[in-house]
């Protein structure tokens, strides 16, 4: 069974967000993730991860103004300096934290920006934060988004990905596969995962459709947890998803594991 990771964005939210690491611990996770840690003083965190003997395992660079629609600003030329700026905070956070990988959602793409610009601007800027991250010792990866969910996304497939990875040309930026963003835009989830192990460093599930937890939807979860397995992925599969009714009652899919 691989490592779960309660996303606490999704998960837990009937309390508030520094509360939300006691309830992961006595619900059984040992790592935790979420969307971005930057509201929050850096030694707050750090003591809630310390208290609870929670592993951190991933958050996202900074990613513009969240609450005005921004999802990302990597594909955005005239926030170059914002996005380099971004990169610095993330590190001293990380570096805090004992956070080893970052993710960059690279954004929507703005209006009027050809698909060609957007796409040179996301290689420079994934080139500039994986030296960066790489010289702090930290990992960057990006992440492949439905259209369902964030119309005009940037990226949105698996080829794509791999594209942009061997435009940057770094050996310090890896992929993340989203289990439930992936079966909207590409199915085959059981046989890419396998064809692409080798740069899949971080794995996030949902079921499919409502994103709720395994269990809720098509997605065969039980073998795609030990499909995993069976291929030898040994990170962490982070638990992003939004429960049907609490976080509490949603997490029985877990207990044939004896994970939570």
């Amino acid at each position: 069974m691989p490592k779960l990771a309660a996303n606490l964005s999704m998960l837990f939210t009937e309390v508030d967000f520094p509360d939300r690491f006691e309830a992961a611990a006595k619900a059984g996770f040992k790592g935790v993730e979420y969307l971005f840690p930057y509201d929050y003083p850096v030694e707050v965190i750090a003591q809630k991860l310390k208290q609870n003997d929670l592993e951190q395992v991933l958050f996202n660079l900074p990613a513009g103004d969240w609450a005005a629609g921004d999802r990302g600003i990597a594909c955005d030329p005239a926030r170059t300096e914002e996005f380099k700026a971004g990169v610095n905070t993330a590190i001293a956070y990380a570096q805090v934290l004992g956070n080893t990988q970052i993710n960059c959602l690279t954004g929507i793409v703005p209006e009027g920006v050809p698909a060609a610009e957007a796409e040179a601007t996301v290689v420079a800027n994934l080139k500039y934060a994986a030296e960066k991250l790489e010289q702090a010792g930290i990992r960057l990866i990006i992440e492949a988004i439905n259209t369902r969910d964030i119309p005009g996304f940037f990226l949105t497939t698996t080829a794509q990905a791999l594209k942009i990875k061997e435009q940057v040309g770094s050996d310090n930026l890896m992929l993340q596969y989203d289990i439930y963003h992936m079966q909207i835009m590409e199915g085959d989830i059981a046989t890419t995962c396998e064809a692409h192990l080798d740069v899949i460093q971080h794995v996030q599930l949902a079921d499919n459709p409502g994103r709720h937890e395994p269990g809720t939807g098509e997605i065969n979860y039980h073998f795609m947890l030990s499909h995993l397995d069976r291929i030898g992925y040994d990170g962490w599969v982070g638990c992003e998803y939004k429960p049907a009714t609490t976080t509490e009652e949603g997490l029985g899919w877990l207990k044939i594991y004896n994970q939570v």
